[in-house]
């Protein structure tokens, strides 16, 4: 297992969340002191060629074209698995049960079944001294970090609403080619799982409730899109979006609920109103949440990430929200990177999540969100299913 001073990695999967991932694991020794240096000691991929230049351009000592080959190396001490959701199930309990430990990307899996199982091979690996963690990287923005804090210091007092939204414009053109994220078997769902998984999860942090009930509405606005490389009659040569072979959109394009959060000794918990689509033109990567509570409000809107809105009720009804600028050496993680006022982007999440994990894993700590936090979010989203299937109405979760 890991030596006094090494955390050896192995990745699974090299395209966008690997790409983020590879500089996280190169970055994160450069600006925190860590107990573990990690080490880029293998990249897995099917594709020879393709992990071969992926393994050259992201600083990786070696490359394997199947993943259980980095399961069996002796010189890997943690699995990273940045492949589709219908893949992490195996490879997961393959690589806790091996003695590693597992970042592992959300949506945790594809069904609560197999999140079921991942969560108690994690549970028991954790007896063992081997840790995992979900990805959910927006909890290392530091400004959702910030709200945290200031949610658990009672600044916000009783929270009782919660509004979420995630908006993207990326699918809004119909000719848009068909990926495996709008394939149910390979992505399990769509905006639902694959954004808006994000907002449930930083909404149940941020307020310390898990939502317990939701009524929910999915849509699909494009049912087909051209298959990429699988033109009609003209061998891929000046075919148009209307002349290519058109495969089906089996998920869900937009997504809307309601719901319930558990409630305290206090009394019931906050209602909520959550939105995720890739349809919201002129959206790139809003992910904006929002919660009001018996003393003040906080808001968020990562297109400003640096930034949260806060309104305390004991400054006056006329005060207004005022703008926490989120550079400071007191807020979470930012004394680490640049000068007051000089702010940070989108790939710092990862870095931040790779230095919580490597700490957790030092300490012989779970580090968090664990697998059992990520099987919450996906009953809260297996339930939004039930719901939109039976016409909207309310679901346990």
């Amino acid at each position: 297992m890991t030596d006094a001073t090494s955390l050896r990695v192995g990745m699974v999967g090299y395209a966008f969340m690997g790409a983020a991932h590879s500089h996280a694991w190169r970055t994160a020794p450069r600006f925190f002191d860590l107990p573990l240096r990690p080490e880029l000691t293998a990249v897995a991929g099917r594709n020879a060629d393709g992990v071969r230049a992926a393994a050259a351009k992201m600083g990786w000592e070696s490359y394997e074209t199947d993943w259980r080959a980095l399961i069996e190396r002796d010189d890997i001490d943690l699995i990273d698995i940045c492949t589709p959701g219908n893949t992490h199930a195996e490879i997961a309990i393959a690589a806790l049960e091996a003695g590693k430990h597992v970042l592992c990307e959300k949506p945790l899996a594809n069904s609560v079944a197999e999140a079921e199982l991942m969560a108690d091979v994690a549970s028991a690996a954790a007896a063992r001294g081997v840790y995992s963690m979900c990805g959910f990287s927006y909890r290392r923005t530091p400004a959702l970090a910030l709200a945290r804090r200031m949610v658990v210091e009672g600044r916000l007092g009783q929270i009782r609403h919660v509004r979420a939204q995630y908006l993207q414009d990326w699918l809004s053109d119909a000719d848009a080619p068909l990926t495996w994220r709008l394939d149910k078997s390979k992505s399990g769902s769509g905006s639902l799982g694959d954004i808006g998984a994000h907002s449930i999860d930083a909404a149940q942090w941020i307020t310390g409730r898990n939502i317990t009930g939701v009524s929910a509405l999915l849509e699909t606005f494009v049912k087909d899109r051209p298959v990429a490389g699988e033109l009609v009659g003209l061998g891929g040569h000046g075919a148009t979006g209307a002349e290519a072979v058109r495969g089906p959109v089996t998920v869900d394009d937009a997504a809307i609920f309601s719901a319930r959060f558990a409630g305290n000794g206090n009394g019931a918990g906050p209602i909520g109103v959550f939105e995720a689509t890739r349809f919201a033109l002129g959206r790139k990567n809003a992910m904006r949440l929002e919660l009001n509570g018996t003393k003040g409000s906080l808001a968020f809107d990562f297109e400003d990430m640096n930034a949260l809105s806060f309104y305390d009720a004991a400054d006056g009804s006329d005060a207004g929200f005022r703008k926490i600028q989120v550079t400071e050496p007191e807020h979470p993680y930012t004394g680490n990177w640049w000068p007051t006022g000089h702010p940070i982007g989108y790939e710092h999440l990862f870095t931040h999540q790779a230095v919580d994990l490597i700490n957790a894993i030092a300490a012989h700590q779970p580090p968090a969100p664990s697998f059992a936090d990520a099987l919450q979010v996906q009953k809260v989203l297996a339930a939004i299913e039930a719901s939109a299937a039976a016409d909207s109405h309310w679901h346990q979760v």
